[in-house]
């Protein structure tokens, strides 16, 4: 299985596909959505050559019954402002809330969302999951973990100085991390680290790691800067794009 070279382009490589839109679901709680996840974005649209990267908030999320801080509503507009003007960002209703009974929602599974998407895109299309290190290190206790990087390969925008030991020890259970044969390579400046996940019947998906980015921003802490108004009412602010700052302080989101 080829995996791409140094020096080269993420298209290249026979395990990356050819032709066809190349897209990578971005979900997650965006509660709010911050620079940090903007510059995950940015770098794997770059070492991908991604087409589009969905962003796409949570209706509910299983492990988080409390709910979110903010509501659906809200956090969709955030996220649309958020990625206003940047090229193939796309805001996606693929994870939105689902009806039980008229009444209530049922919870969002990232499984059953790829399996969606994967089934809208053209045959020649190729579908990556996007995931933040804080994401992927909760992966275990997802629904059907284990099928979830065989649905969509997976990017993991780890922090620099991350071990590969931290990587492994988060995968579900029943599945192991091997080197790829071209294991590191730079693709338009952004480190890629490629790697083959292998299940226990033997199945085999590509596996990355941006191990390069110094994302350490946290939306729980954001939320609890603006709470505590620490720095005044713009604490937390400058974590934020400005159009979703002006969008929490105007509908007082956050205790701001």
């Amino acid at each position: 299985m080829n995996q791409p070279g140094k020096g080269g382009s993420a298209r290249s490589g026979e395990a990356l596909g050819s032709g066809g839109s190349r897209v990578a679901f971005f979900g997650g709680s965006f509660d709010p959505p911050h620079l940090g996840h903007l510059a995950v974005a940015r770098a794997a649209r770059a070492a991908f050559a991604l087409d589009a990267v969905l962003f796409a908030p949570v209706g509910m999320q299983p492990l988080k019954p409390e709910g979110s801080a903010a509501s659906f509503e809200d956090r969709l507009a955030m996220t649309r402002l958020a990625i206003a003007g940047e090229p193939g960002f796309e805001v996606s209703l693929a994870d939105a809330p689902r009806p039980a009974d008229g009444r209530k929602s049922t919870p969002n599974y990232t499984i059953d969302t790829l399996e969606s998407l994967r089934g809208s895109l053209a045959p020649c299309s190729r579908l990556f999951c996007l995931l933040g290190a804080d994401s992927f290190f909760g992966l275990r206790h997802w629904h059907r973990a284990a099928e979830i990087p065989f649905a969509a390969p997976l990017i993991v925008a780890s922090r620099p100085g991350q071990p590969l030991e931290g990587l492994t020890n988060a995968l579900p259970a029943g599945l192991a991390l091997e080197p790829a044969q071209a294991g590191e390579s730079t693709e338009a400046g952004i480190e890629v680290r490629a790697f083959v996940l292998v299940n226990e019947s033997g199945k085999r998906m590509p596996f990355y790691v941006l191990p390069g980015l110094n994302v350490g921003i946290s939306a729980s802490e954001i939320r609890a800067q603006m709470q505590a108004a620490r720095v005044g009412a713009a604490a937390g602010a400058d974590l934020v794009p400005a159009a979703v700052r002006d969008y929490i302080a105007e509908h007082r989101l956050y205790g701001s």
